[in-house]
């Protein structure tokens, strides 16, 4: 119950800490690419407000082929794209050009800073689809084939505006029919964003390693208090039993001395009946709470599951059928287990006491196979009144019943027999658990085989 409780506070912690990193890390990166790409958008929008090729808008293509004055573009026809590609270090740059001014603001100097030292290119797409020219005076790297078949693929994209691999872009309709695109060299730019990602996804790795390495080390001292008010409890549990031995004890005797008195006293057999049952419910407590302990004595020695199971299940077959009720058991042979014997078998017991005493029908299954590195055994039995999620889950807590009423006349026991069970295969190191499979109730333990 300690380890389980240790455990179920560092997945909690781990958890909790691992989406607050992961809601950071994110939000981070998500507001940082938007600014980015906000930026990288009115960059845009100013180099294309810059771009002199804009202002030969209405103008006939064998106009818009021609250059303006002092910016030396061919003036020759040629069958393809005319290029132009400007001398560097020569005039007319995006930064050296007389800036449009933008609605109700003229560009920053930051922003002006970075058209400086942006690389650029636009080009002139006639209705036909085809690329009648480039102008590449800020670009830089970059062939005349390449640009115009990067034209091309964002044309056919068929966007206004967007994002072609490294390279941003943007057209609009000139009033000749034509289409006039420039594309913006970002690779830089998004290279920081790739890189604040990866160095945020590392840094959120590392984070939740060294979170759950801190979280562990302190788990201990975090559930420290719940330890001791469960040990109290256990204690105070293991106390009151002992101290019950005694006065049960007495009346037990009493009782069998008032009956050789007042033999068919039915006051005396009530008595001595009620007496029973409270003498094997401190029993049972004393034993789950030695269960439960961080360090319970044990003797552990391999142990035949297959064998045991068919040992002890063989007096419920023998209730079940009494009680008009088929039980099947099927137990894989060869298995090997270390293990308390006697904890085992009542592990088993209870499981198969359980099914027969609750079953509404048969067939009532207990199954025992082997799973990899585990050994499973499944005991399940039909029921009248299907239980749900939550009902079988607590079903492993001490006094439970699932009548609200609770009931005893129904059916004897103290609701306390799978709470030891799910003790005693967690001291094994296995767990149990409870579930419907339609109208049948299957309990599940898994216990790992001996190593």
């Amino acid at each position: 119950m300690i380890k389980q409780l240790q455990r179920r506070f560092i997945r909690i912690a781990v958890v909790s800490l691992t989406v607050a990193m992961v809601l950071v890390v994110g939000i981070v990166n998500i507001a940082n690419l938007i600014s980015v790409r906000t930026e990288l958008s009115d960059t845009l929008s100013l180099l294309a407000g810059s771009d002199s090729s804009g202002e030969r808008e209405g103008r006939e293509p064998e106009e818009t082929s021609s250059p303006a004055e002092g910016e030396g573009r061919d003036e020759t026809e040629t069958d393809g794209p005319q290029v132009s590609r400007k001398e560097k270090g020569k005039g007319n740059s995006a930064a050296d050009a007389t800036f449009p001014p933008r609605p109700n603001a003229a560009p920053s100097r930051h922003f002006r800073n970075m058209m400086a030292e942006t690389n650029w290119f636009s080009g002139i797409v006639g209705e036909d689809g085809g690329v009648k020219r480039v102008w590449m005076e800020q670009m830089e790297n970059l062939d005349e084939e390449t640009a115009v078949q990067m034209i091309q693929r964002a044309i056919s994209e068929g966007k206004t505006e967007g994002f072609l691999q490294d390279y941003m872009f943007r057209v609009r309709e000139l009033r000749s029919g034509d289409r006039e695109i420039i594309l913006m060299n970002c690779e830089t730019r998004l290279a920081t964003v790739r890189k604040l990602m990866w160095i945020s996804g590392i840094a959120c790795a590392g984070g939740i390693l060294l979170a759950w390495l801190l979280v562990t080390l302190a788990s201990r001292k975090a559930v420290e208090p719940t330890i001791r008010n469960m040990e109290q409890q256990k204690q105070f549990i293991t106390n009151a039993s002992h101290e019950l031995k005694t006065p049960l004890t007495v009346i037990a005797t009493n009782m069998e001395l008032l009956e050789m008195e007042t033999e068919d006293n039915p006051w005396v057999r009530s008595t001595q009946k009620q007496t029973a049952a409270l003498r094997r419910l401190v029993d049972e407590l004393v034993y789950l709470s030695r269960m439960e302990e961080e360090y319970p004595t044990l003797s552990m020695e391999p142990l035949d599951p297959g064998n045991l199971l068919e040992e002890t299940a063989e007096p419920f077959t023998a209730m079940a059928e009494f009680n008009g009720k088929e039980m099947k058991v099927t137990a894989e042979k060869g298995l090997t287990m270390n293990g308390d014997r006697a904890s085992i078998q009542r592990l088993m017991s209870t499981l198969c006491d359980n099914a027969v005493k609750y079953a509404s029908a048969g067939p009532i299954t207990a199954e025992l196979k082997g799973e990899g590195k585990n050994i499973v055994l499944k005991v399940s039995n039909p029921v009248a009144e299907p239980l749900n999620r939550q009902q079988c889950e607590q079903l492993f807590n001490r006094f439970y019943r699932v009548d609200p009423s609770r009931n005893k006349d129904k059916k004897s026991g103290f609701g306390i027999g799978l709470a030891i069970a799910a003790a005693i295969a967690e001291k094994h190191g296995g767990r149990i658990t409870a579930s419907m499979e339609g109208d049948r109730l299957a309990f599940v333990c898994t216990l790992p085989k001996e190593a």
